[in-house]
């Protein structure tokens, strides 16, 4: 049969020297070389887990040691293991103490009698690999719940079903002026300004266009109203079907681009003046001045001289307001 090569580092927690030797042997039967600590108290093992440079990624506990043992034993063991996962191997049925002994915290709870070499080495792998998942979902939670707490833009969840806020962060809270609790006891509607179907967030749960990005406008605490843009995912928050929301406050903006749209309009406006009641005079000048027939050799130098600026002025001034009319009509946002 092939060893596991990998390295396991076993604090044994147990009184009973003979126990310990067939523990021993029991790992060694699966695991090429396994690193064993043992200890024989609850001090020698408080020792080995506070004042050493050991660590361990897996502790098999006794539960009757000389100095303590029970649940209160479990409960001190537990505090000392912080992340490494506790298995206890007892040579007493007690079903009870079993059952608060894993609501408490233990991996796993073994009777002697009933030990094998594969038994205790498969709950030794389970326990292990199960420790470390919860370790790395706890550090995804967290890595969440920072992303989400320290945004600076606000954001919060929703229930899908009733629309209530299940948690909002603190840009939300100070951006809105409710606290966290006036929040938990509101609905999205509450700040939602006339919402129409278009714009509410979740106006219609079951028809599957919750998720996305839309334009609304909500009303803040003290009554100002703000645009806003959000963007939604669903998401299972604590088993709910819920949203999780980003919001970014566009009002700024809409006033920027509503000044833009008023100025592009009056411009607009302008070159429509420039091309049809400017223009019209000039064409009519235009008009006036190429139907006088002027023999130029009647005209004396100085004369032709103003003839001439005179057309050439009118066209230059026709061309220039040509000109202005094109650009300003291509004028746009």
């Amino acid at each position: 049969m092939e060893k596991d090569n990998k390295v396991y580092h076993i604090l044994i927690i147990e009184d009973n020297i003979g126990d310990q030797i067939l523990i021993k042997e029991y790992l060694e039967e699966h695991i090429l070389e396994p690193k064993f600590t043992s200890a024989s108290t609850f001090t020698a093992a408080k020792e080995f887990l506070v004042n050493s440079d050991l660590s361990f990624d897996i502790i098999l506990l006794d539960l009757s040691l000389p100095d303590k043992s029970g649940e209160h034993l479990i409960q001190t063991m537990l505090q000392l293991a912080a992340e490494v996962p506790v298995v206890i191997l007892t040579g007493y049925t007690d079903m009870p103490l079993s059952i608060r002994s894993l609501h408490l915290g233990i991996s796993d709870y073994l009777l002697k009698d009933d030990l094998t070499s594969f038994s205790l080495y498969k709950s030794l792998l389970y326990n292990i690999q199960k420790k470390k998942y919860l370790l790395d979902l706890k550090k995804s939670e967290k890595r969440y719940s920072d992303l989400f707490h320290l945004s600076p833009l606000p954001m919060w969840v929703c229930d899908v079903e009733n629309h209530h806020f299940l948690d909002v962060n603190d840009a939300a809270i100070q951006q809105y002026g409710y606290s966290h609790a006036e929040f938990m006891g509101m609905k999205f509607q509450d700040i939602e300004n006339k919402p129409r179907e278009s714009n509410a967030l979740i106006s219609n749960p079951l028809n599957g266009q919750v998720s996305g990005i839309r334009e609304g406008r909500h009303r803040l605490k003290n009554g100002t109203i703000i645009d806003v843009e959000t963007t939604s995912n669903e998401l299972l928050y604590n088993a709910k079907k819920s949203l999780v929301t980003l919001v970014n406050n566009v009002t700024e903006k809409n006033i920027y681009i509503k000044a833009v749209e008023e100025q592009n309009a009056k411009l607009k406006e302008i070159a429509w003046i420039q091309s049809h009641i400017v223009r019209a005079p000039l064409a009519r000048i235009m008009g006036i001045v190429n139907l006088l027939e002027v023999d130029e050799n009647e005209l004396n130098e100085e004369q032709l001289f103003l003839f001439k600026g005179l057309i050439n002025s009118a066209h230059e001034l026709d061309e220039i307001i040509k000109d202005i009319s094109s650009k300003t009509a291509k004028a746009d946002i």
